[in-house]
């Protein structure tokens, strides 16, 4: 299952919703949402707001539940999450009639909720199709900080993993004073520290390989991702997987923010100085 996905944050789509935010005041309504697809008529409504192809391919791929977070993908975690649904900063792309009822398109755009509790956090944007009736008008959203996307890594060297295993998956670089030097010593601000010490931990990484079980049978294909050296102390290094490298990953283990991870020094080849 895709949970970090790395969306193709298609700049057209965002602008459809810019000044309709929303927020699903019925979490009941979740529970008889469809496939995106499956939605007789949603393209062709789709298509009227103006998408383009493309646009309209992203809001069908994306919008299975299989891309929902964990806790409201099953009956049992909606049931224990309902009051916290209404927390989603949603956007409304466009409605339509159905069966004589009224529906609405809504994106739950992944940058935007950040600030959901675990299990409900998308790494990944995606699409619903509601009933109008369980969507009330978004309040004027309080001005939070931004969140750094993390470290500059285009001018770093291009690093290898050659040895997966040597990955720490639970590692706590917040624990690491040196390791936290390390990274002040590349250059991060604390912003970008701060991204790197949350990304760095297993937990916040795709679905794909978010615990050692679920990475197990996926560990061969990380060798693939294309990553670069971010810094370097003891015998660790950290690694930048930048998303916009690794768009051809598979989809369990795509990147939707940079990446970050901890490896032994040896597990490494670091190309160039």
């Amino acid at each position: 299952m895709r949970r970090l996905l790395l969306l193709l944050a298609l700049g057209p789509v965002s602008g459809l919703f810019a000044q309709q935010q929303v927020r699903i005041k019925d979490a009941a309504a979740l529970e008889h949402a469809q496939d995106v697809r499956k939605v007789k008529g949603v393209q062709e409504a789709l298509f009227a707001a103006g998408l383009s192809k493309e646009e309209i391919g992203t809001v069908l791929d994306f919008g299975n539940k299989r891309d929902w977070p964990e806790g409201i993908r099953s009956d049992t975690a909606r049931a224990r999450n309902a009051p916290y649904v209404v927390n989603y900063a949603a956007f409304r792309i466009c409605n339509f009639m159905l069966d004589s009822a009224e529906q609405a398109v809504v994106m739950v755009p992944a940058r935007s909720n950040i600030h959901m509790p675990e299990g409900m956090r998308p790494l990944g944007d995606f699409y619903l199709v509601l009933p109008e009736e369980a969507l009330m008008a978004a309040e004027k959203p309080e001005v939070r900080p931004a969140v750094s996307r993390g470290p500059s890594w285009s001018n770093l060297p291009k690093a290898k993993i050659t040895k997966p295993d040597d990955l720490y998956g639970a590692y706590d670089l917040s624990a690491d004073s040196i390791g936290l030097k390390a990274l002040e010593h590349a250059g991060m601000s604390q912003a970008e520290i701060d991204a790197v010490v949350f990304r760095s931990f297993e937990r916040n990484w795709p679905d794909g390989i978010d615990n050692l079980q679920a990475r197990a049978t996926l560990l061969k294909k990380f060798p693939k991702y294309r990553a670069f050296l971010g810094a370097k102390w003891a015998d660790k290094v950290l690694l930048i997987v930048p998303a916009a490298k690794n768009r051809r990953m598979p989809a369990a283990m795509r990147p939707y923010l940079d990446l970050y991870f901890v490896y032994k020094q040896e597990g490494v080849k670091v190309k160039g100085k």
